[in-house]
């Protein structure tokens, strides 16, 4: 944030021990927020009121020594698609515009009771359906790296906000790269857990075999504090999975030696921009010279990535938003002539069409005379999918990938030719058909001062690897940027 120069765990630190009130830091963040949100359009709520009370009443806690975590009274912004009680809810889209749920999601409670502050809820593609934050019905994101160029989607509000400096952190959902994409775009840290890591409980359900909740962070520490906090076992989600152990903040360590990297030769083909791929092999550099054994490796099934995730992507979705039917919640039509008009009319006039495109494939991919031919070719090629990356994981710790095959592209180029912008998600979908984790870092910018980033994709259950990996390359940066200074 400006006025403190500060990260997340800095903050709460200050906030701790008495230099910074709590007010105080979720004043500087509305301030900015006024400041800056005019231009970017990163929130479409943003809870003043409510937020300058928590503020207080967080305040109180950690005075009498009841908040101690190393993100209590920190700000935070929440993507749009994640359920908090008593504040909007929309999904970026018409027909949720005025939703305001009556219970919260599983990981905004966590971060309530962790003494954050949900000051507000960030733009995104409707229903999550997207790749750059256009498809939203309230008016697309910014990039706040690059005015004029999208900031990746479909968490775009979440990364422009703490790109720009609004808040320090902020919580995204992916799907197929919703996270890691849009961190590439900005220059942030996004990190998308293991399947199952993260409650999905108050996830508005795009894909649910698919979707993940995550952080986005300006830096991989706090990205690794804020996982600690929303990472748990819940009972009200049957996918949720419990684990051994968490603590990712205790893999921040600057070591990489003995670690196996692979690069995918399928990755650094044609169709990777020339200055992405630079960038990135620099930071494989940085970790090599590192101790890390960095070596190119084979994949394979790229090709099949792709038309595998958006048909099994698509028919979730038909499946999850038969719900919004304009009876019980949501927008419904103003004129209908019987039960089944409302419904046609309702959902006509409340999706976008973006989300009526993937619903009428999904509807197509599922039907009779096509599910085996589709749907269920879509579930074979997928676990050959997960098969080649158990192959390379058998013999690699980790992955070092594009995050995407070039920069921020400018507003509206993608929405003219919608195959173009689902094959833009190509280094990013395996990840989710897989339930692997994944992280964006910041390794550099190409010719024109756009941000690129740097993927690195684990086994299951392994995101300390990544964050140890990461953190190490964002300090070797670090220090190489001093050396260049010098």
């Amino acid at each position: 944030m400006r006025k403190t120069g500060m990260t997340a765990t800095e903050l709460s630190a200050a906030i701790r021990r008495g230099e910074i009130r709590v007010a105080d830091a979720v004043k500087q963040a509305l301030a900015e927020i006024r400041e800056k949100d005019g231009e970017i359009h990163a929130f479409l709520t943003v809870d003043e009121e409510g937020a300058l009370r928590k503020a207080e009443e967080i305040q109180k806690k950690i005075d009498a020594g009841e908040l101690t975590g190393p993100l209590a009274g920190v700000p935070i912004a929440v993507k749009d698609n994640i359920c908090t009680k008593g504040l909007r809810t929309t999904c970026a889209s018409r027909i949720l515009e005025n939703f305001v749920p009556t219970y919260q999601a599983e990981a905004a409670d966590r971060l309530e009771k962790a003494g954050m502050v949900i000051i507000g809820k960030t733009n995104m593609d409707e229903f999550a359906m997207g790749s750059t934050t256009e498809t939203s019905a309230f008016g697309p994101t910014q990039n706040p790296a690059a005015p004029g160029h999208v900031p990746g989607g479909s968490s775009g509000g979440s990364c422009a906000a703490v790109a720009s400096g609004m808040v320090p952190l902020a919580l995204g959902s992916d799907t197929g790269g919703s996270i890691r994409q849009p961190s590439s775009f900005c220059g942030v840290t996004g990190m998308k857990p293991t399947y199952g890591t993260v409650s999905r409980y108050g996830l508005i359900a795009y894909g649910s075999s698919l979707d993940q909740i995550g952080p986005v962070a300006g830096n991989v520490a706090d990205c690794a504090a804020l996982l600690d906090v929303i990472a748990a076992y819940d009972e009200k989600d049957s996918t949720s999975m419990k684990r051994d152990r968490y603590g990712f903040s205790d893999a921040l360590k600057k070591d990489v030696k003995g670690m196996k990297i692979g690069i995918p030769k399928e990755y650094f083909g044609d169709g990777l921009a020339k200055d992405v791929k630079d960038r990135i092999l620099e930071a494989a550099e940085l970790l090599k010279n590192a101790g890390a054994q960095v070596e190119e490796c084979h994949l394979g099934l790229i090709d099949y990535a792709i038309p595998t995730y958006y048909v099994i992507a698509c028919a979730e979705a038909s499946s999850n938003l038969e719900r919004f039917d304009g009876v019980k919640y949501g927008y419904r039509a103003a004129d209908y002539e019987d039960l089944d008009d409302m419904y046609k009319k309702s959902r006509s006039e409340g999706f976008g069409p973006e989300v009526k495109r993937r619903i009428m494939l999904g509807s197509f991919v599922l039907s009779s005379g096509y599910y085996d031919a589709y749907y269920l070719k879509a579930l074979r090629v997928k676990a050959l999918i997960k098969e080649a990356f158990d192959r390379v994981f058998s013999e690699y710790d980790m992955i070092l990938a594009p995050a995407a095959p070039d920069t921020a592209p400018r507003m509206g180029s993608s929405l003219e030719d919608p195959l173009k912008m689902y094959l833009s998600d190509i280094y990013t979908v395996s990840v989710n058909l897989c339930g692997l984790p994944g992280i964006t870092i910041p390794v550099g910018k190409d010719r024109n001062g756009l941000p690129v980033g740097m993927q690195l994709i684990g086994n299951r259950c392994e995101e300390a690897k990544l964050l140890q990996a990461a953190y190490t390359c964002e300090c070797l940066q670090k220090e190489n940027g001093k050396e260049q200074m010098a």
